[in-house]
């Protein structure tokens, strides 16, 4: 099915078939391939910079080895826990086919988040690494591949907002009450992938310039900026998840709530901890490394036994 998606105030018109090629009979939906796209970019740039944040690159392939599945099965789980209804059957029973398909959508950020931390902590854990300094590179992936992953949401015409006559709406033909009917809307799949690409650029100058003070700087930056401006956005939006019943909504107030937490924490580490870049682990490991490999200084006993080998 193709559909048609217009942009009048920019005089711009696409014709979009969610469907971007078929194998072996199995169509392959363009929400799977944007999002792979978007993982594959995240993988790249957190391989190379791991170093930075004293993280082996190896031990970035190890943990997605684990966290990937778990994160997908978390996505999908937080997605299914609200929307219920929609994988049940005509007589109520629960649609296990239908839970299991995510090749059309249905996989909820924080979902994937919560169990990607998890598997993060668990996995720093058993390898005895610093988690603090792992979430700062990861969050970076978490940034690229919502910022990639948000273009899925365009092509299955989702994730939209309510009507707007700002010059950048969104024209859109939506099947609401029974009925399909044009509406021009809020773009807010375009509004998140903005702000995430504005806080990755945001977060890597901290990075770059060296104004990183302490490990989990970058992780809490991170929270703080995309809790914030997904509390915003999602208050445009027209197919939130709501708290089973209640008018909240479940991602404005996990986002809200954990701007906050983050912001609680920056504050406290660089305002008043004041802590500096020397404290950091990747500049821990260095200065243990350096130790290891200078020479061990002379002792009295080593020029004990040098003498007695030359009288031999």
């Amino acid at each position: 099915m193709t559909r048609t998606v217009a942009f009048p105030g920019l005089g711009l018109e696409f014709h979009l078939n969610r469907v971007a090629f078929e194998l072996f009979g199995l169509p392959i939906y363009w929400y799977g391939v944007i999002i792979a796209a978007g993982f594959l970019l995240a993988v790249l740039f957190c391989y190379k910079m791991a170093p930075r944040f004293g993280v082996k690159s190896d031990d970035i392939i190890d943990l997605l080895f684990f966290a990937v599945p778990l994160a997908i099965i978390g996505a999908r789980l937080y997605y299914i826990v609200f929307y219920l209804d929609l994988f049940r059957n005509a007589g109520g029973s629960l649609d296990l086919g239908k839970m299991l398909d995510i090749r059309d959508g249905g996989l909820a950020i924080y979902g994937g988040v919560i169990a990607a931390t998890l598997t993060l902590i668990v996995f720093c854990k058993v390898k005895k690494l610093n988690f603090f300094a792992f979430a700062d590179v990861g969050v970076f992936g978490l940034l690229i591949g919502q910022c990639v992953g948000r273009w899925g949401n365009f092509v299955n015409v989702e994730a939209y907002g309510g009507p707007t006559d700002l010059p950048w709406r969104m024209g859109i033909d939506a099947y609401v009450n029974g009925a399909w009917q044009y509406m021009e809307v809020h773009p807010t799949f375009f509004y998140e992938s903005a702000w995430n690409l504005l806080g990755f650029l945001l977060l890597l100058v901290v990075v770059l310039r060296g104004k990183r003070k302490f490990d989990g700087q970058i992780m809490w930056g991170y929270f703080l900026w995309y809790g914030f401006g997904r509390g915003m956005i999602e208050g445009l939006r027209t197919d939130s998840l709501y708290f089973f019943h209640t008018p909240i909504r479940i991602s404005q107030l996990l986002g809200f709530a954990s701007a906050l937490v983050a912001a609680g924490f920056l504050i406290y580490h660089l305002v008043i901890q004041k802590h500096t870049p020397e404290e950091l682990y990747v500049n821990r490991m260095k200065r243990k490394a350096e130790g290891a490999e200078a020479p061990r200084p002379q002792t009295f006993y080593d020029e004990e036994e040098q003498h007695g080998s030359d009288s031999d």
